[in-house]
């Protein structure tokens, strides 16, 4: 199983603060559970990825962040292509629904935004080192 023993440093998000963020990981308490959402924090993360760069000046900002999660986290081969996988899932779970930017696209955003924050307050205050 791979080790999480690095920080996921906050990030800002158009305006929000994002925490995209873990504290150091106690040795041995990765499991399944934090496998999982680290995932889907991945996956999240290529969702803002593709909305924001379509409804704002497209940037790098979030495929950073991805990148971030990669350096800090220090996945094994496997576990970094899931990690990239989840990424591009997330980007392409969009890129065939939206088209151009709505309202709903914004919407969307702002709730990925949202969820991103809370897995990764939830993974701080649950696997985080003391």
């Amino acid at each position: 199983m791979p080790r999480a023993n690095r920080a996921i440093r906050p990030i800002a998000a158009t305006g929000l603060a994002a925490m995209i963020a873990l504290a150091p990981v106690a040795a041995g308490a990765q499991t399944a559970v934090y496998d999982e959402k680290l995932g889907r924090l991945a996956e999240v993360l290529g969702s803002i990825h593709y909305l924001r760069n379509l409804c704002t000046e497209p940037s790098n900002q979030w495929r950073d962040e991805m990148e971030r999660l990669l350096s800090v986290e220090k996945p094994a081969p496997v576990r970094r292509a899931q990690l990239i996988a989840a990424f591009n899932k997330g980007y392409r779970s969009f890129d065939s629904v939206y088209t151009r930017c709505t309202d709903q696209a914004r919407s969307s955003a702002d709730r990925y935004v949202e969820e991103g924050r809370t897995l990764a307050l939830d993974l701080a205050s649950t696997y985080g080192a003391q």
